[in-house]
């Protein structure tokens, strides 16, 4: 008799009843175990360090360090973790960062729990996995100089642009993606470079017309 691995999971969001639906929904399935749960982007890092599960489940709108960041700092810490973003965001823009930071797969909150089920099991194989409205916003996307320029950008200038985008100070980002000042001067440089921008009030309006930022939804302070 052949028994099938447990595959452990580490869910990572800063709603308490959005991360008890996901317990919920994947008790349920066979091979699943919830080991571990976060609510914000240093604790997801540092919980990641003490469970080591197999896959990770997480959001990219995280308070006091964001999701792309997170990514980067995990697939950093082991290259072999599985990572399955879970977003509200449905900007191709998001899902091609997260992708280029580290993770498998990008769903979208508005998808089914098939769909996510699908894709935990899908990236938990070493496969690559959109759920299908982000599959399609990727293909109906414009091919414009601006969205050209925000593919350019790196996961990390990506964050720092979007956080900037959303009136953050550099200090706050300084201290969010734990590097210097001076890495988040040059970096704001860097960006205004590759995006053709020559103040920051000209980054936001890139930043609200290429929805990178949503005027209504408030901003995450750390």
């Amino acid at each position: 008799m052949i028994i099938e691995q447990c595959i452990t999971v580490m869910l990572v969001d800063d709603h308490a009843m959005i991360r008890e639906g996901y317990r919920s929904l994947l008790k349920k399935q066979p091979r699943l175990e919830v080991i571990a749960e976060a609510a914000d982007g240093a604790e997801a890092y540092l919980k990641f360090k003490q469970y080591q599960p197999d896959l990770v489940i997480m959001d990219l709108s995280l308070p006091k360090q964001g999701g792309l960041e997170t990514i980067t700092r995990i697939k950093r810490q082991d290259p072999a973790v599985k990572i399955l973003v879970f977003s509200m965001h449905l900007n191709p823009l998001f899902a091609l960062q997260a992708i280029k930071a580290g993770a498998l797969g990008y769903v979208t909150k508005s998808s089914t729990p098939t769909i996510l089920i699908e894709a935990i099991y899908t990236v938990y194989a070493g496969d690559h996995i959109l759920s299908p409205d982000m599959a399609q916003s990727l293909a109906l996307e414009k091919t414009g100089h601006e969205y050209i320029a925000l593919q350019s950008l790196s996961t990390r200038e990506f964050e720092i642009f979007r956080m900037l985008a959303e009136s953050h100070s550099k200090q706050e980002i300084s201290l969010t993606l734990n590097i210097s000042p001076k890495t988040v001067s040059n970096c704001h440089y860097l960006i205004k470079n590759k995006l053709n921008v020559s103040s920051d009030i000209e980054l936001i309006y890139l930043a609200i017309r290429m929805n990178v930022i949503n005027l209504f939804e408030p901003s995450r302070k750390a």
